[in-house]
């Protein structure tokens, strides 16, 4: 499977594009701020073709350019049910810290929301630009937080890696971390429940991309983070 992630401008959000092969389609999940340019060149240097976004969560710091991205490329954005409201306008969810902190470095936010925007729900199985993308609920973060599974790896891994797919965590989990639960519509009760019942569950052997900081997986994750350790 072929595989690029970069951080966002703002925020270190992971954006990540991922597709079977080099010169097909492809998708693109969590587009954050300032990532318009970056995202254009590696379609362009890769061949690659996007044929939907894929969105994690409804905050504005994985969704920032979801807009001009679809509506450039004629896709749609898909996000769970739960988190729908959200691309109605993402700001208006922010806590006040986070929108003081983006009018600062950006001015503000002009928003209007996709076009074409497609939900899901818990164990749906997406099957689009050659991939199978299998979504797990997992509330807490926000009420539509979700973790996408592949059942492939990154080309760039070793076939004795012993791993077997990749899950794209979004900002449920991170390396020796979770999601926040503070900021509006977090529940921290629903992220304890996401974290025994969903990400504790997922097999040892998967890959884990969060969408913020570096890789990591899951047996690495129920053995070492702190806020696993007292639901194992």
């Amino acid at each position: 499977m072929f595989l690029i992630g970069f951080p966002a401008a703002a925020f270190a959000t992971n954006c990540f594009v991922v597709a079977p092969s080099e010169g097909e389609e492809c998708l693109i999940i969590d587009p954050g701020v300032g990532v318009v340019d970056r995202l254009s060149e590696v379609l362009r240097t890769h061949r690659l073709k996007p044929a939907a976004v894929l969105l994690t969560h409804g905050h504005l710091d994985h969704t920032y350019s979801v807009t001009p991205v679809c509506g450039e490329r004629d896709v749609a954005a898909y996000i769970h049910t739960d988190d729908r409201y959200r691309l109605e306008n993402p700001a208006d969810q922010l806590g006040e810290e986070l929108r003081l902190m983006l009018t600062a470095q950006f001015g503000g936010l002009e928003w209007t929301e996709p076009s074409d925007i497609v939900t899901f729900s818990d164990r749906q199985k997406l099957d689009l630009a050659g991939l199978s993308v299998e979504v797990a609920h997992a509330p807490g973060h926000t009420e539509g937080s979700v973790l996408f599974t592949v059942e492939h790896l990154p080309d760039s891994l070793p076939e004795d890696s012993g791993l077997a797919r990749t899950i794209f965590a979004g900002d449920v989990l991170f390396s020796g971390g979770i999601g926040r639960t503070d900021l509006p519509g977090g529940d921290d009760a629903a992220m304890q429940a996401s974290l025994r019942d969903v990400v504790l569950t997922m097999p040892d052997d998967s890959l884990v991309l969060p969408g913020h900081g570096p890789a990591t997986t899951i047996a690495r994750e129920r053995t070492a983070n702190p806020f696993l350790a007292h639901l194992t």
